[in-house]
């Protein structure tokens, strides 16, 4: 008796131990220093697929690092990457402009900084190297999306109410990634031209893609914080939570990274 209640307490305890673990990850961009931020589950034994996550125009704040969490919990290896860098998050709009044009102005270094951190994901020992995949939030979602366009191997990239422009479009045959675009049916910042065109680009590219259109969805849907940022006392832009559209994105992206996994 005693030994069966000495064995299960040793099972319970090791039970209780097995969660997400994270860490946060410091590492250089051209002399530049970044934090990103790393989620597996310990559960899990060996290597698993990985997933990087590409922050809103926000910065590298909670939100984005909640998703990498969620992610791991999900079985995988997660890293939320950081593309401002040393980390530095705002709740002020004109300074998160003020840092994403700061990245956008030069594709180059927009690409420099995805491309470390997906390498530094696949240096985690949890990580699959051969199995990756990209999501991204807004300014993220255009980061993943310009991964695709010139032709990063990934098996998939998603997209929530992401921006759909870019100075670099894809043209025949560069999309080696599957793409999946979750787009909030009545976001202001992305006009209905921008979506035509982005179809067309995918189209004329020979792209695999899905574009799922989410109706009532404003910019920003999937973030629990931004009815809170679109009136914050610096005022805010033009977005909006919905739990319904926020739920139904996250199931289409794990469906979608199933698929893209070769998962059952």
């Amino acid at each position: 008796m005693r030994l069966l209640l000495t064995a299960l307490l040793i099972a319970a305890a090791g039970l209780a131990q097995a969660e997400v673990q994270t860490r946060e990850i410091a590492y250089e961009v051209k002399g530049e220093r970044m934090v990103g931020y790393y989620a597996y589950d310990d559960a899990i034994s060996g290597k698993r697929p990985g997933v990087v996550v590409v922050h809103e125009f926000w910065g590298l704040n909670d939100y984005a690092k909640r998703r990498a969490r969620d992610l791991a919990a999900l079985g995988y290896a997660a890293l939320a990457i950081d593309m401002y860098g040393d980390g530095k998050t705002t709740e002020h709009p004109q300074d998160a402009m003020a840092f994403m044009n700061a990245v956008l102005k030069d594709p180059k270094a927009s690409k420099r900084r995805f491309d470390k951190g997906l390498k530094l994901l696949t240096l985690q020992p949890q990580t699959d190297e051969t199995r990756l995949a990209a999501i991204g939030y807004c300014f993220g979602g255009k980061v993943v999306l310009d991964a695709a366009r010139r032709g990063k191997q990934l098996a998939g990239v998603v997209s929530f109410h992401g921006a759909l422009v870019t100075d670099t479009p894809a043209t025949p045959g560069s999309v080696k990634a599957r793409v999946l675009v979750e787009h909030g049916a009545s976001d202001s910042m992305v006009t209905p031209a921008q979506v035509q065109a982005f179809k067309q680009e995918m189209d004329t590219a020979g792209a695999s893609y899905e574009f799922v259109s989410i109706q009532g969805a404003k910019h920003g849907f999937s973030n629990p914080d931004a009815d809170r940022l679109s009136h914050g006392e610096h005022g805010g832009p033009d977005i909006g939570y919905s739990k319904a559209a926020d739920e139904r994105s996250w199931a289409d992206m794990q469906a979608f990274l199933k698929k893209v996994f070769g998962q059952s």
